[in-house]
């Protein structure tokens, strides 16, 4: 390994070092699982996870999950501009025991929850909207 390594994660024009992934990985658990979210991904639209939270009950594979909400992501948003509209700034899909949440969190990030019945979608997006502007502030975007 070279004397000169740099463990930051280069993200497009973006950089996270350690203490600032610890502080958003703080957020998502502290604010999302610790509120009833089974799992959370920070994700950049081509299907990294950047941080996650889990609460250990539940078994997903997040590594697929993740690259296909970004292609679902990517449809939802062409979809969007053919109906004229720019964007669909969120994206929900409601299953008999887990649902998804996919909100945007900057052009280039999507914050995805699978959470189950126990919590509401309206106090899961009030929740998800605090976290991102937490998570916001952290990375400065």
């Amino acid at each position: 390994m070279a004397d000169n390594y740099d463990d930051d994660i280069s993200l497009t024009d973006y950089t996270l070092g350690q203490d600032q992934l610890e502080k958003i990985e703080n957020i998502l658990t502290k604010d999302l699982v610790d509120s009833g979210v089974h799992s959370v991904l920070l994700i950049d639209m081509a299907g990294n996870i950047i941080a996650k939270g889990d609460s250990g009950r539940y078994e997903h594979d997040l590594y697929s999950l993740a690259a296909l909400a970004s292609a679902n992501f990517a449809a939802v948003d062409t979809m969007a501009k053919i109906v004229g509209e720019d964007e669909f700034s969120l994206l929900f899909h409601k299953g008999e025991n887990e649902s998804i949440h996919f909100s945007k969190v900057h052009s280039e990030f999507l914050l995805i929850t699978i959470f189950g019945k126990e919590i509401s979608l309206g106090l899961l997006r009030l929740k998800v909207a605090e976290a991102i502007e937490k998570i916001k502030s952290v990375w400065s975007l």
